[in-house]
């Protein structure tokens, strides 16, 4: 795992956790489209006056709160997330618009403390040698179905995103959005939380997708997407979770 540059050690935060075997697939989306997925204090934060719509599968592990060591059974989870990108007063952020994963304990925790649209669901994500395999049901009552199946090839590392580019546009989100305050994240309430998330830049690969199924955006009324996806994989890191504040 990488490890964040020590001065960082000393800002207060709520938990850490390692995330690896995570793919980057985003669309490009018209900005009507998305517009009404977000709260409207938020902007869709464009790249070259497109907005971008992503599908992110990894895994999660070594979920350690603050101060206490991990704990066996609940330290390990897979995660599934469809998002897409906000500002507020010029701080760039992800805004999710689900966040499937396959722990209970955590979905209930995810909803609860930092009101985000977390969903239980099973989940699977498997590698041998640069080839992995997700394979994902959505299993949350009062919610609409959603499946994902896909593997996908991981290839020769890339340079470090530079900004102004796409990839540190897509990658390189150290904020997150998120309303409230009730367990169902509505963008309709006055209240908007911003969080934020230290780790070093992305350690950026070649993917290739193998093959591709889901309904997990369609679950929201939006469209397929279509076309080729921009696709980036990503070496493991360590990520650290500050509390929500109000904004």
């Amino acid at each position: 795992m990488s490890e964040f540059p020590t001065p960082f050690y000393r800002w207060p935060y709520l938990m850490r956790q390692g995330w690896s075997q995570l793919l980057f697939a985003h669309w490009p989306v018209a900005p009507e489209m998305l517009r009404p997925y977000l709260p409207p204090r938020l902007e869709l934060d464009l790249f070259e006056g497109q907005a971008w719509l992503g599908v992110v599968p990894f895994t999660m592990s070594n979920i350690r709160p603050l101060g206490l060591p991990a704990v066996p059974g609940f330290n390990h989870l897979h995660e599934l997330n469809v998002r897409t990108y906000a500002t507020l007063n010029g701080v760039p952020g992800v805004w999710f618009l689900s966040l499937d994963a396959t722990q209970l304990l955590g979905v209930w925790a995810a909803r609860t403390l930092f009101h985000l649209p977390y969903l239980h669901a099973r989940m699977r994500l498997t590698q041998q040698g640069n080839t992995l395999q997700a394979v994902a049901e959505r299993t949350h009552a009062g919610t609409a179905p959603a499946m994902f199946a896909a593997t996908w090839t991981v290839g020769a590392p890339l340079p470090p995103a530079q900004p102004g580019s796409l990839a540190h546009f897509l990658t390189e989100r150290y904020y997150l959005y998120t309303a409230g305050p009730d367990l169902q994240s509505d963008i309709h309430s006055p209240n908007l939380w911003r969080g934020q998330l230290l780790h070093a830049p992305w350690p950026l690969r070649e993917a290739t997708i193998n093959s591709w199924q889901s309904t997990v955006v369609e679950s929201h009324g939006l469209p397929t997407p279509t076309g080729q996806p921009v696709l980036y994989a990503a070496d493991p890191l360590d990520v650290w979770v500050q509390t929500l504040r109000r904004v």
